[in-house]
């Protein structure tokens, strides 16, 4: 089966890359890694203005969707420009919230969400939440239902500067008992997929570059076979990748989200591996842009879900543990 996006679709990804392009997102990455935030704050609510966060929310509550295939198509984009913050966060708030039987919340919350004014983050009880210290909105997956967190605990570093964990403060507003976790994780899921094709699109064009620039023995390094075979292997991964990701959009079906979350990640994770063999030492320092997508690419193969436990959740049929 052949996933092509419309003419409206590929109109919208060139408008986000052309946005972000020109937001000059290493140097916004630097600076939240630094807990400078206004950058990153700005960013933020330039990519609410393109409706990015709308996508998840509901037209009666200020959004634009469901419109999960859009959504995956903006976050590709969103990983290709290694954009920090909570984004698969908010994605799963908002669904998260519009799926509470208690409308209350919704209406209070979501219309904020989809302008880009505050940003939300999400964690089960005992986990951390991604930049927690930044998120207007924390939600806590707790026993009772969701709890709407006053605070955080101490902030923690992760592999990528541009991701900073914090435990959730315990007890909060309760917005609802039972509610329907399964749904907001898978869109978490989706979306950190995606995010991962993105990361692993850009450190493939970036490394073709470099390789390309580079020389040895009086020729580019790109011309040695070895090299070819690499980077093609690397490309073929990312290929493979992107059906299952388009995929699971159409279906929502945990399985394939799962599949989707393990063949993106995996792939990323291979090309990372890959551009920082061929960059050399050069891909070890923080100062090269090159870092910011290889340590991107480490982190979201862990987030809301690593490869054993979506490849579990493949061979089961989507059982959730949630």
């Amino acid at each position: 089966m052949r996933f092509l996006l419309d003419a409206e679709q590929r109109a919208f990804a060139a408008s986000l890359d052309a946005r972000l392009t020109a937001a000059d997102t290493p140097s916004v990455v630097r600076d939240w890694s630094r807990g400078e935030h206004g950058s990153g704050r700005a960013l933020w609510r330039r990519i609410a203005d393109a409706g990015v966060f709308g996508l998840a929310i509901p037209e009666e509550h200020g959004g634009l969707g469901p419109r999960p295939v859009e959504l995956v198509v903006a976050f590709v984009e969103l990983g290709r420009h290694a954009v920090p913050g909570p984004l698969a966060e908010t994605v799963a708030a908002a669904v998260l919230l519009a799926g509470l039987e208690d409308t209350g919340p919704a209406k209070r919350l979501l219309p904020a969400l989809a302008s880009g004014e505050v940003m939300a983050t999400m964690a089960s009880e005992g986990s951390y939440a991604l930049d927690g210290d930044v998120a207007d909105i924390r939600l806590a997956l707790a026993r009772d239902g969701v709890r709407l967190a006053a605070g955080h605990g101490p902030v923690r570093r992760s592999l990528d500067p541009g991701r900073h964990l914090t435990p959730l403060t315990e007890g909060g507003e309760l917005l609802g008992g039972a509610a329907p976790f399964g749904p907001a994780v898978d869109h978490a899921r989706l979306a950190t997929a995606a995010q991962a094709l993105g990361v692993g699109l850009a450190l493939l064009d970036r490394t073709v570059a470099y390789v390309g620039q580079r020389t040895q023995f009086g020729v580019p390094v790109g011309s040695f076979q070895a090299v070819k075979h690499r980077l093609a292997d690397a490309k073929i991964a990312l290929e493979f990748a992107r059906p299952l990701l388009f995929g699971a959009a159409l279906t929502l079906d945990p399985a394939d989200i799962a599949a989707a979350k393990v063949g993106a990640c995996e792939a990323a994770y291979a090309t990372a591996r890959t551009a920082l063999q061929l960059h050399g030492a050069i891909g070890y320092t923080a100062e090269c842009d090159l870092s910011l997508w290889l340590t991107r690419a480490r982190a979201l193969r862990t987030a809301w879900g690593g490869p054993r436990e979506c490849r579990e959740l493949v061979v089961s049929g989507g059982g959730r543990r949630w």
